[in-house]
């Protein structure tokens, strides 16, 4: 059966995103404001409709106290695609730092161009680094919060590939707090899976860190880190207890 549900989820899911981004084409060049609506208020919520009476797959908000009223830096833990989609429900308008290489993919390429995200050429040294400050400073006058990974790709649930601490220069240059976000999403949602099991996915919102321009930045990552993966660890227990079908989705 959950093959089945996967099945119609997925082909839900991949039709609501055509059909999104083919409008994007024609809003996207005229108004970001239109297209930022469109996908926050209208394609998003019809997704999150269809994975949930579908596949059964629910995803709950915790910590929304700490969702911040003034731009920040969401450092969030990444383990699935379905985190990068539901940030904007609890944090409308959010957008993120993404790897440069996407934005050439057709349709859904440009609608992350139009919706406002912002490029990183991860090998490209300084000059990178200077453009996405540029790029992410641009989203933040304009009242946006920011969402980046600090692990830089996605992991298993239970591992880590490291957390880097680049993001560190745009909290400090443009003087942004940091909100660590913790998930269990990668057992429900798993990287290159087909599967999509039920259960109720969790992304929390922990208490905003600040960066003190005289701490040391090993110090503060260590911090972050420790926070994020203590949170994750106990998020993962909870859903293999309830739901011990997606322990295989562990890593080791």
């Amino acid at each position: 059966m959950i093959y089945i549900r996967s099945l119609l989820a997925n082909i839900c899911f991949f039709a609501l995103m055509i059909i999104g981004c083919t409008i994007t084409l024609f809003v996207g060049p005229v108004s970001r404001k239109g297209t930022i609506y469109l996908w926050d208020r209208m394609v998003m919520p019809a997704i999150f409709a269809c994975v949930k009476y579908i596949a059964g797959l629910k995803v709950e908000y915790r910590g929304l106290e700490n969702v911040a009223k003034e731009p920040v830096l969401y450092a969030c833990k990444h383990e699935s695609a379905l985190e990068t989609y539901a940030f904007t429900q609890p944090v409308p308008t959010c957008t993120y730092v993404f790897k440069k290489e996407l934005i050439y993919m057709p349709f859904f390429g440009w609608t992350q161009y139009f919706y406002g995200m912002v490029p990183v050429d991860r090998k490209g040294g300084a000059k990178a680094m200077k453009n996405m400050l540029k790029g992410v400073g641009k989203i933040v006058k304009e009242g946006r919060p920011v969402v980046v990974f600090p692990e830089g790709t996605r992991c298993k649930p239970g591992t880590t590939k490291g957390y880097k601490s680049g993001f560190l220069f745009l909290a400090e240059n443009l003087k942004l707090k940091v909100v660590p976000v913790a998930v269990n999403t990668g057992l429900f949602w798993a990287k290159s899976s087909f599967l999509r099991y039920p259960g109720t996915a969790v992304i929390e919102f922990l208490p905003a860190m600040r960066v003190d321009e005289h701490e040391d930045k090993k110090v503060f990552m260590e911090k972050l880190e420790n926070v994020i993966e203590a949170k994750c660890k106990e998020l993962n227990n909870e859903a293999i207890r309830k739901y011990p079908w997606v322990k295989k989705n562990l890593g080791a």
